[in-house]
């Protein structure tokens, strides 16, 4: 049976992405092939990694507009470092805001290269809303957020104007929503969580905003190098990056972002207006801040759990035991989980509140 992947990540992808994907781990481009062995130098995957870059600029809408996109190994971990690394001047400082682990992270990071500010945290309320009315540093060299934070199920709904140059972590919600990525002067996000396997990471950057530190950076960290190189500056990840095109060729077969921001609308309503109306759950943040992309909820009696527990599974659920730093259950609805998986799951929960005398 065809599980409803609600994995938090790596993620759920398309079906047909999975097809063609198989198809060229077999025989790539009708070469004799497998796309798991060609050349990165090769002429088929050239025209992949350009693709890929151009296609996401496109999506963005930032084509023509003085950005660059790269696709860098590892996750996007790595650019907790790589973004003071080539944006903190020496003797400078960033500013910072905490919403989540993943930011937290970043946070830590920052602070081997200079004066990094928190201009605010949710960390003392475990996270469960996105701070509002904070003051960035004019002094800044850069601010960095994170759209959506993956464990807590919380996402930025706004961001704030500010001529300090804008850093944005969108991991978790990259080509799920309509907005002005023009804001940004700095994007990445790891495939894993909306585009394609772990092992390779979305850079997107405005090149103008580079070479002003006046540090030494090394090679593999220096973004001005991977764009020089085009993202061949060493070995790229082929196949990450091959999945990544085809889902992003199926996002904009679809509509595009737009497109795919009416049916993320459609699947959050659906799950979370379930949440609200079941006497059995609770959701664990601040409804303003909800993330369509990660719903997180409580059962509101833990001794159900795992009779709970044991009709999803029976219904073919898969990847929605929450974090271990909330507890409860986290339904990732990224843009490949079809509404009708969402829907399995919200008739599981009517029937569980059923089976309570509800």
């Amino acid at each position: 049976m065809k599980k409803h992947n609600y994995s938090a990540g790596p993620c759920i992808l398309p079906q047909e992405v999975f097809e063609k994907s198989a198809a060229a781990v077999l025989d790539f481009n009708q070469s004799g092939l497998s796309i798991l062995e060609i050349s990165h130098r090769s002429k088929d995957f050239v025209a992949v990694m350009e693709e890929a870059r151009a296609l996401a600029l496109e999506l963005l809408g930032l084509t023509g507009k003085g950005y660059q996109a790269l696709f860098l190994s590892s996750g996007a971990s790595l650019e907790f470092l790589m973004v003071p690394y080539n944006l903190m001047k020496t003797g400078g400082k960033a500013a910072y805001l905490d919403t989540g682990t993943w930011a937290n992270n970043a946070i830590t990071e920052a602070k081997a290269f200079g004066e990094t500010v928190v201009v605010a945290s949710s960390k003392a309320d475990n996270y469960t809303y996105i701070p509002k009315d904070y003051t960035i540093p004019v002094d800044a060299d850069y601010f960095h957020c994170t759209s959506n934070n993956t464990i807590f199920g919380t996402q930025m709904k706004t961001f704030p104007k500010t001529n300090v140059p804008m850093v944005c972590d969108m991991s978790s919600d990259i080509f799920s929503r309509v907005m002005d990525f023009s804001q940004f002067d700095l994007i990445y996000a790891g495939a894993q969580k909306n585009m394609g396997p772990a092992g390779t990471t979305l850079v997107v950057v405005k090149e103008e905003i580079l070479g002003k530190t006046g540090r030494a950076i090394p090679a593999m960290l220096d973004y001005q190098k991977h764009i020089k190189a085009e993202s061949m500056y060493n070995t790229p990840a082929v196949f990450p990056i091959y999945v990544s095109l085809l889902t992003m060729q199926w996002l904009k077969n679809k509509g595009g972002i737009a497109a795919m921001e009416k049916e993320n609308e459609a699947k959050a309503a659906l799950l979370y207006n379930e949440i609200d109306r079941n006497p059995l759950f609770r959701g664990t943040v601040a409804k303003e801040d909800r993330s369509p992309m990660n719903a997180v909820f409580l059962l509101e009696d833990e001794s159900h759990t795992a009779e709970f527990d044991a009709m999803w599974k029976a219904a073919g659920i898969s990847g929605i035991t929450g974090h271990r730093s909330v507890g409860g259950y986290r339904a990732s609805m990224y843009n490949a989980l079809p509404i009708e998986s969402v829907q399995v799951l919200v008739d599981v929960m009517k029937e569980f509140e059923k089976k309570h005398n509800y």
